[in-house]
């Protein structure tokens, strides 16, 4: 009965970590390009009281285990790349991925980080930066004089300059994939950095290389479904109530228990 209840703890745990992964799904309903992510359980060891194929008191040979586990336990967050739906905008430097791919920027430290948000944003140089100021890399700089900007699907940037009547290219946007995705480390700020189970980031030219082309004008929205997440909370908590009633039936069989008398 012991062993109930402490096997029943591990459950409560495991779905308290599950409302905790659904809750910041839906806080992050309305984040721009924000992908979800749920929780993966295993079981956990297992207290082997017989073991199939060994001989019995009779000379015949047990078929199955006798054997009784002591829980589980949440092992891995899995975020999910699916795409999210396409906003339209119209600002001029929002950018979504209709596609395989993340934007490249440059974190204060000179390393890459990656993103699928495209609300890009113009700095006092003209070039082209996160909400947090972080620099889209290769860098783009649009010129002080332009007077249009016009970002391809190809990711060529272009604008009208005064004077001229023919756009002039300034700048070449690259995107990156990984072979594992998943692998990949948020760090906030709708973005990610390498680790070694994502693999080093393959670079290319939006469209080439299984990389998807480029939207002006056109934001990612969240991939979180409040259907799928009000329902997976449904399951949740009727799993972490169901544990928790394991935990009181073995205290009201340990009562019944400690009132025998001889």
């Amino acid at each position: 009965m012991i062993k109930a209840m402490s096997t029943a703890a591990t459950g409560m745990v495991a779905q308290q970590t599950n409302i905790d992964n659904i809750a910041n799904n839906l806080a992050n309903v309305n984040t721009t390009a924000f992908k979800k992510s749920r929780i993966e359980f295993q079981d956990i060891l297992y207290q082997n009281f017989r073991r199939a194929g060994t001989p019995s008191a009779i000379g015949a040979t047990i078929p199955v285990n006798l054997d009784v586990g002591y829980g589980s336990r949440a092992v891995a967050t899995t975020r999910q790349f699916t795409p999210g739906s396409i906003a339209i905008t119209n600002n001029a430097t929002d950018l979504s991925i209709s596609g395989n791919g993340f934007f490249q920027v440059q974190m204060p430290d000179g390393t890459n980080a990656y993103s699928r948000d495209g609300s890009f944003k113009l700095s006092s140089e003209g070039q082209l930066v996160t909400a947090d100021g972080f620099r889209m890399t290769p860098e783009i700089t649009i010129p002080q004089d332009a007077t249009d900007l016009s970002i391809g699907i190809d990711g060529q940037v272009s604008v009208m300059v005064v004077g001229t009547e023919v756009p002039q290219q300034v700048g070449q946007i690259e995107l990156a994939k990984f072979i594992n995705p998943a692998g990949l480390s948020a760090v906030g700020h709708n973005l990610f950095i390498e680790t070694a189970a994502s693999g080093s980031p393959i670079t290319s030219t939006p469209g080439n290389d299984g990389l998807g082309g480029l939207e002006q004008g056109h934001l990612e929205t969240s991939n979180v479904s409040i259907v799928d997440e009000m329902v997976n909370m449904i399951m949740a908590q009727r799993a972490y109530e169901i544990n928790s009633k394991v935990i009181q039936t073995s205290d009201d069989m340990t009562q019944v228990v400690n009132s025998l008398k001889r």
